[in-house]
């Protein structure tokens, strides 16, 4: 496993990404199959990932639940949780601690080693900083007393709205995750924004690396043209080596649905394999 470091803390460089979990046959979003959840982090651990990423909203509030008591299984010092305040969501009034709590509850453990406030872009960006709220104050305060241990955001905002929003409170935020893939550099413009976080010198987390599958689905043409500069890498191996050199990225999320997956993903993880500069040229085409 590539490791990353991050204010002197050994980070695998791929982190399990619990947004798209196994579901139990014929179930809804919230019946997620456990002993199969189970089964892929105990392989994931074995195999050097010690970054789990989940949120209050996915897989309708049970994620956290079923992460939480995954986890249990393992000690505490072992790995790294990250999760998220859901303020990005609309509601009629907002409640960071009562949040805060039912999460350290649900996830069975009394501090997160990763909080995000989620989705911090042009329709939250009010909610985040309202002092009705008390929302970035409510985080700095938990942070401050150890039940946080390092505070960032996300964000799938414009270049604006960053620079609004870390002209505001970037000397308090620890990282920054984004949406990065090779076709979202320049349509979303997440070179701009990878840039302006590196020249602030906030560390970048990498969220949708594959573009929700969309990137291991190509068509037959598409994948003619990636193999002819390698026939042994999958199209998602691909999207990865993308975002996991970059400099200044410092964890790739992927949410995983299967062993299968899991096993592909930290495979590509096992090794630096940065790509040539005709191989970023080639991807940068396909996009």
């Amino acid at each position: 496993m590539i490791y990353s470091d991050f204010q002197g803390i050994k980070l695998s460089l791929l982190g399990f990404g619990t947004m798209r979990l196994p579901l139990v046959p014929g179930g809804g979003p919230a019946d997620i199959d456990e002993k199969t959840t189970a089964d892929m982090v105990r392989y994931a651990m074995d195999h050097g990932v010690n970054y789990f990423d989940t949120a209050y909203p996915y897989h309708g509030g049970m994620s956290e639940r079923v992460i939480g008591r995954v986890l249990k299984d393992y000690d505490r010092q072992s790995f790294y949780l990250a999760t998220k305040y859901p303020g990005h969501q609309i509601s009629d009034s907002y409640d960071p601690a009562a949040i805060f709590e039912e999460q350290l509850q649900k996830c069975g453990v009394e501090y997160f080693d990763f909080y995000l406030l989620h989705n911090v872009y042009e329709k939250s960006i009010e909610t985040y900083t309202d002092p009705r709220w008390g929302i970035i104050d409510y985080f700095l305060e938990q942070k401050k007393n150890g039940r946080i241990r390092h505070l960032g955001f996300s964000s799938h905002g414009g270049v604006e709205l960053l620079e609004s929003f870390l002209s505001r409170y970037g000397k308090d935020m620890e990282f920054c995750q984004i949406q990065l893939n090779y076709l979202d550099w320049t349509f979303q413009k997440a070179k701009e924004k990878y840039e302006l976080l590196t020249s602030l010198g906030i560390p970048v987390w990498v969220m949708e690396p594959v573009r929700g599958g969309r990137l291991a689905r190509l068509d037959a043409a598409e994948e003619e043209a990636l193999r002819a500069l390698n026939p042994d890498l999958s199209p998602s191996a691909w999207a990865l080596r993308f975002v996991k050199d970059l400099p200044n990225v410092h964890m790739v999320l992927s949410g995983m649905s299967n062993m299968e997956q899991l096993r592909e993903n930290i495979e590509t993880f096992s090794h630096p394999q940065p790509l040539t500069p005709a191989e970023r040229e080639a991807l940068l085409s396909l996009a």
